[in-house]
């Protein structure tokens, strides 16, 4: 059995959730959310029928806040965390992790994600893409699935995916959107990622930011689709060199014409805002197109050393 732990992240419900799985050998958590809503996970815990403490196994997706801030808080009640292997050295070591991120949101930072501790290495297990985790009678197969994160990692149960952010991000009857901060998106290994997802046909994933969703075919589609649209449409203010301050309620606009034509209610905007605010997205594929930029003028340099050899 399957729940879906609302977290209710600054106090706003449909935001982040967590999913406890019951095994045969007790329950196991995917997703941890951030350490800053540890005791509304603790409580959705409870209220699913187990303690906090029953936790021995946890899956994360990538090591962002909202994903894994709150591994270290369960692995010191004797979890073991499961992760990327470029993720689960965040976790052993989070201090480069946590102060690039304090630089972003300053003093916002306690509020938002709460602290975030080391764990020690023997509780942090790197997982190889394709691996499985056999947990009691359940067995749990690691999908290394870049694009919102190289490190990232889907989870897949039979028919059922746990997919983190690399199936973007869908509240209630909404359209689905990409999540998209920097540094790591990009765009073709997104594209290739869904192309892997599809291809397996399943039955339903779940979604981090939020819940289950059953049409999955369309939604990856859909998703796929909405990736190269945000990038292409960020492309010509990059290239003019527009700063992102002055583009970010540009995108915000274009963002919320979309969310509207896909009638999401005004509270339903309020939630995917607060799922996946429009400013990061505008840094993370600024910095998608600066990559790119950088790695065409490194292939030409190369292309002219060549000629010249």
């Amino acid at each position: 059995m399957i729940h879906v732990l609302d977290l209710k992240f600054l106090g706003q419900k449909e935001t982040i959730a967590a999913f406890l799985f019951e095994t045969t050998d007790g329950p196991v958590l995917f997703e941890t959310g951030p350490h800053s809503t540890y005791e509304n996970l603790s409580k959705a815990v409870k209220k699913a029928g187990f303690s906090i403490e029953d936790i021995k196994h946890v899956f994360v997706t990538h090591v962002h806040f909202d994903h894994a801030g709150a591994a270290w808080a369960l692995a010191k009640n004797g979890a073991t965390i499961y992760a990327h292997p470029s993720g689960a050295k965040h976790l052993k070591d989070p201090e480069k992790l946590y102060n690039s991120a304090k630089r972003i949101y300053g003093k916002e930072m306690k509020t938002l994600w709460g602290d975030m501790e080391p764990i020690p290495s023997k509780q942090v297990v790197s997982v190889k893409h394709d691996q499985k985790i056999k947990i009691g009678k359940s067995k749990f197969r690691a999908l290394h699935t870049p694009g919102h994160a190289t490190h990232h990692v889907a989870w897949e149960y039979k028919k059922i995916l746990f997919a983190g952010d690399v199936g973007g991000v869908k509240i209630g009857k909404g359209i689905v959107v990409p999540p998209c901060p920097p540094p790591d998106i990009n765009v073709e290994d997104w594209s290739a990622s869904i192309g892997m997802l599809l291809n397996k046909r399943f039955d339903a994933i779940y979604l981090t930011h939020f819940g289950e969703v059953k049409d999955v075919k369309l939604h990856l589609v859909e998703l796929r689709g909405r990736v190269k649209n945000w990038a292409n449409w960020i492309k010509p203010y990059y290239q003019a060199g527009k700063s992102q301050k002055k583009v970010v309620p540009l995108f915000q606009e274009y963002v919320l014409k979309q969310l509207k034509m896909g009638k999401v209610s005004d509270a339903g905007l309020k939630k995917y805002e607060g799922a996946n605010p429009s400013g990061m997205s505008v840094a993370g594929l600024y910095r998608y197109w600066e990559k790119k930029e950088e790695a065409i003028k490194n292939s030409k340099k190369e292309m002219s050393l060549e000629i010249d050899d």
